[in-house]
């Protein structure tokens, strides 16, 4: 069975969902919509998709759509979500999938009402070099003691991954902090009961704090500490120490090494060393077989309670 998608918002993520989808045989990259028509077109051009879309409600009409991947600002992810699965299709959302606990709330609620497949792009469960830590959990070989992780950019104006400007803002906590987060209840097993959070000065244009630091705790003691920075002039990206009771363990995006920097073989984990791809498969394969997917929205519904935590006191 091939699953037709639509891509919407053809910023740099959406482009990396689109490379992704081009790479899975059951993927038909259908439509893509942008708020601008005449980029709609050309990536439309690049990627044999059908026809190009600004109006989101008349692409959410098209009766042979399946499903949707949302890649637009932070902002409409709620009211995307929902109209998409009022229009009975699949969607995959980024993160995050809401800015608000209770946006969150109400995309599962709905999600449970239609049984439709929905998913939110929290990419850390699906690259290969969590995977393998995950999968040496599961075995009962591994158990985390703590994790430190640092999510570190040099973001001063309103810039995307690929460095072109955008019109939204960014946000440490309800972006950048939701990977941490979730990963950690996900790779412990349990859920967070303590969280503590602090940050420093807000930017005196953007109005978001530029530099953050938070404490995590589950239930059975397992911590979790996470720096994150929108001023780091240096080496850029998330990067994940495991101390546990058997190895440490440090992922760098796809790659993972052990606590001497010896390299592990992560590419035997799963059909691809792309995390994007490893999502997008998920997605395709849980329409495919009518189950909800790893990354779920339920599934990811306490790192957005915690976040909310958080949240109050910073005093959001």
């Amino acid at each position: 069975m091939t699953v037709n998608l639509a891509v919407v918002g053809l910023g740099a993520f959406g482009q990396k969902h689109l490379d992704a989808l081009a790479l899975i045989g059951d993927a038909n990259i259908l439509y893509v919509a942008h708020s601008k028509m005449d980029v709609a077109q050309e990536v439309a051009a690049k990627y044999g998709a059908k026809r190009a879309f600004t109006d989101y409600a008349e692409l959410l009409a098209q009766p042979d759509l399946d499903g949707v991947i949302l890649a637009t600002p932070t902002q409409m992810h709620l009211a995307q979500t929902l109209q998409a699965l009022e229009a009975g299709k699949h969607v995959q959302v980024e993160i995050p999938m809401a800015d608000n606990l209770a946006g969150v709330r109400e995309i599962v609620e709905l999600q449970a009402k239609t049984g439709l497949v929905a998913m939110a792009g929290h990419t850390r469960r699906f690259n290969p070099s969590h995977q393998y830590v995950h999968n040496k959990i599961q075995a009962g070989e591994f158990s985390i003691q703590q994790m430190d992780v640092q999510t570190y950019f040099f973001r001063r104006s309103n810039m995307n991954a690929l460095g072109k400007p955008r019109s939204w803002t960014d946000h440490l906590l309800w972006h950048h902090a939701a990977h941490t987060v979730d990963l950690f209840q996900y790779q412990t097993g349990e859920k967070v009961v303590r969280a503590n959070a602090i940050q420093g000065p807000k930017h005196p244009e953007l109005g978001i704090a530029m530099d953050m630091s938070i404490q995590l705790q589950t239930e059975n003691g397992k911590i979790c500490t996470l720096s994150l920075s929108f001023n780091n002039d240096g080496p850029l990206g998330t990067f994940f120490r495991y101390i546990g009771d058997s190895a440490t363990y440090i992922a760098r995006y796809d790659d993972l090494v052990n606590g001497k920097e010896e390299p592990i073989d992560v590419s035997k984990v799963a059909v691809s060393m792309n995390g994007i791809e490893l999502q997008d498969r998920e997605f395709v394969s849980a329409i495919q077989e009518g189950r909800q997917p790893n990354a779920s929205v339920a599934s990811v519904l306490p790192c957005y309670e915690v976040l909310d935590q958080l949240a109050k006191q910073l005093d959001y």
